[in-house]
C-alpha cells in the first residue's frame, strides 16, 4: 500500500538512515514480532504509519523524534517466543527493556523516551503517552500489531 509521496519517502529515509545502518539495530531482523513478521519489519511499519498520521492529519509532532522513537519502540533485542521470554508478561516488560537498550546505545530526547516506554499503553497502565508523538506511535503500533497478527503479513514498508 502506498502511503507516502516520493518526497515524504525520501525525507523518511534520511531520518532513518543512521538507525537503519546501525549493526545493533539490524539485530531486530533476527527476531519474530508477530507471526512471521520480524521486529525490524514491524518497527518500520510503525514508523511509516506514524509519519503518515503526523503528516496527513497535521498533528505537528517533530518528525525526527517521532521517527526515532517509533523505530526504537521495540528495541528489546530478543525473541520473546523462546528461551524463557514467552508468556503473558512480555507485553508489560518489553517497553522498559527497549528503553534501557536504546538509552545505552543512543542519546534520546524526553519525547523519544516517552514514545518507547509508553507504546504499550493501556496495558502498561501507569506508563502512558505524555506527548503528541507518543500518542501517535501508540496508536500506529496497535494498528500495525493487529494487522500483522490477523493478516500475518507486513503492514507498511519503505
Amino acid at each position: 500500500m502506498r502511503l507516502l509521496s516520493n518526497q515524504e519517502n525520501r525525507e523518511l529515509k534520511l531520518l532513518l538512515h543512521d538507525l537503519q545502518t546501525d549493526k545493533e539495530a539490524a539485530r531486530m531482523k533476527q527476531y519474530i514480532q508477530h507471526g512471521k513478521i520480524s521486529t525490524y519489519d514491524h518497527v518500520i511499519s510503525v514508523v511509516r504509519l506514524s509519519f503518515y498520521f503526523n503528516r496527513r492529519l497535521h498533528l505537528g509532532a517533530c518528525d525526527a523524534e517521532l521517527v526515532r522513537g517509533a523505530f526504537l519502540h521495540d528495541y528489546y533485542l530478543y525473541d520473546w517466543h523462546e528461551n524463557g521470554y514467552a508468556g503473558r508478561f512480555h507485553g508489560l516488560h518489553h517497553p522498559a527493556i527497549a528503553l534501557k537498550n536504546a538509552m545505552q546505545r543512543y542519546t534520546l530526547t524526553p519525547t523519544e523516551r516517552n514514545i518507547i516506554e509508553s507504546h504499550m499503553w493501556p496495558l502498561t497502565l501507569f506508563t502512558f503517552p505524555k506527548c503528541r508523538a507518543a500518542v501517535i506511535v501508540c496508536l500506529a503500533d496497535k494498528i500495525c500489531s493487529s494487522y500483522e497478527t490477523i493478516v500475518r503479513t507486513k503492514c507498511f514498508q519503505i
